[in-house]
C-alpha cells in the first residue's frame, strides 16, 4: 500500500507539478517513509533464515521487492490515468 502511494504521489509531483518539492519530500520521505519501513520484512526474513528455511527466505526477499516495484508502478499509472 505504501509503495503504491509513493508511486501515486511521485507521479503527481514529478509529471503533473501538483506538489512542491518540499511537500513531495515530506509526503514521500517523511510520512510514507515511516509507513513503509522494511522492519517487519527484515524480521520475518531473519526468522526464516534462522529456522533454516532458505528457499522461503529467498522467496520472501524476491516477492517483497517485485511486489513493491509493481505497487509503485500501479501508483504511477493510477495517478496518470486520473489526471491526464
Amino acid at each position: 500500500m505504501g509503495c503504491a502511494l509513493v508511486g501515486f504521489i511521485a507521479e503527481l509531483a514529478d509529471q503533473r507539478g501538483v506538489l512542491s518539492g518540499e511537500t513531495r519530500a515530506f509526503l514521500i520521505v517523511g510520512l510514507l517513509g515511516g509507513f513503509t519501513t522494511f522492519s517487519a520484512f527484515g524480521n520475518e526474513t531473519m526468522n526464516l533464515l534462522r529456522d533454516g528455511e532458505l528457499w522461503l527466505a529467498g522467496g520472501n526477499i524476491v516477492g517483497h521487492i517485485v511486489l513493491s516495484l509493481i505497487a509503485v508502478w500501479l501508483g504511477y499509472s493510477t495517478a496518470y490515468l486520473l489526471w491526464k
